[in-house]
């Protein structure tokens, strides 16, 4: 069973009709196009640009939560960990050792990935509440570590992370504004995209649903239903690393703050939000977040209580998100006709 066939026998949803290839090539090319263009043509003004650069972190953080979420069954609490452990290398290393972006951005994926591994063997044999309450507890302790620590700052952080330059023809590409940082950031948003669409068409996507939706017949079947758990969770670190690495970037600093819950709130909203499985659903919902945070704010506290209320309703209201809800609409005038 594949991924896509997975998905909409969950939500109900119609056949979809093949496209394609160079259909798809053709449609990805045009999407991306659009997406580089769309902050000129809603204004240019640096509160556009900068919302669209938070889009595409913020998306790119969630996919990390999707990739465990949608395909292992289990509820990650501890992805905040691997967020500020890319952006704290990032800062740390930039700051204090001048490394420039591309070495810092290989370091942090080498550090997330050995606190993947060692988070992935400590929950090994942990399911769903367990398995939260875990990597839950990873968090905190790194929080606490974090704000007591004063080689990685303590409570005030580290600032004065340099600008984001890049190797260019010619010289180098200098990210001096939000405006010169949305490139970066569009690629790397598409980056992460297609692997995760390469991850739901290979062999270990597939399994790992598999042994989501029967681990027993998985197993009988032969599959190492641990190692592919652990594969899985292990992936899903660097892709949510590297949305770490892009905001000590763009914002300039890093603080404790990027352990805090709202960022593990925001994650996991984005990733019901819209529904499960969906390639486009992390960067729908995280588009969704973080526009009205950025261009319809009601406050700190009242964004955050928006934040909760919207995941406590669509959870209430729709397990499957939106695309659950439209579907249900569709088969409901389907009837009525």
């Amino acid at each position: 069973m594949t991924a896509d066939v997975a998905t909409r026998e969950t939500t109900g949803a119609p056949p979809a009709r093949r496209v394609p290839t160079w259909g798809r090539a053709l449609l990805w090319v045009v999407l991306v196009a659009v997406a580089y263009l769309l902050p000129a043509l809603l204004g240019g003004s640096d509160r556009i640009y900068t919302t669209v650069v938070l889009v595409a972190i913020f998306a790119i953080m969630s996919y990390g939560v999707d990739v465990v979420l949608s395909y292992l069954g289990e509820v990650s609490l501890g992805h905040t960990l691997f967020w500020a452990a890319g952006a704290y290398t990032t800062a740390i290393l930039a700051v204090r050792s001048g490394w420039t972006p591309i070495p810092a951005l290989l370091a942090s994926i080498v550090v997330t990935l050995v606190l993947a591994l060692l988070l992935g063997l400590a929950t090994l044999r942990t399911r769903e509440f367990v398995f939260s309450l875990v990597t839950y507890a990873a968090a905190i302790i790194g929080l606490t570590v974090v704000q007591n620590t004063q080689a990685l700052g303590g409570s005030d952080g580290v600032v004065g992370v340099p600008l984001l330059e890049l190797p260019a023809v010619g010289g180098t590409y200098a990210a001096r504004t939000n405006a010169e940082l949305w490139p970066i950031a569009l690629v790397c948003l598409v980056l992460v995209v297609l692997l995760v669409s390469r991850f739901r068409r290979s062999r270990l996507g597939t399994t790992a649903l598999m042994a989501q939706m029967n681990g027993e017949l998985s197993t009988a079947m032969g599959v190492d239903v641990r190692r592919t758990r652990m594969l899985v969770f292990v992936l899903s670190a660097p892709i949510t690393a590297l949305a770490g690495w892009l905001y000590a970037y763009q914002r300039s600093y890093v603080s404790p703050d990027l352990l805090s819950p709202t960022f593990l709130l925001f994650m996991l909203t984005a990733v019901i939000l819209p529904g499960r499985r969906l390639l486009l659903g992390p960067l729908v919902g995280a588009a969704l977040l973080t526009s009205q945070q950025q261009l319809f704010s009601l406050g700190g506290d009242a964004d955050k209580i928006v934040l909760g209320g919207v995941l406590a309703i669509v959870l209430l209201a729709s397990p499957t998100g939106l695309v659950g809800i439209w579907h249900a609409l569709v088969r409901r005038v389907r009837r009525s006709r």
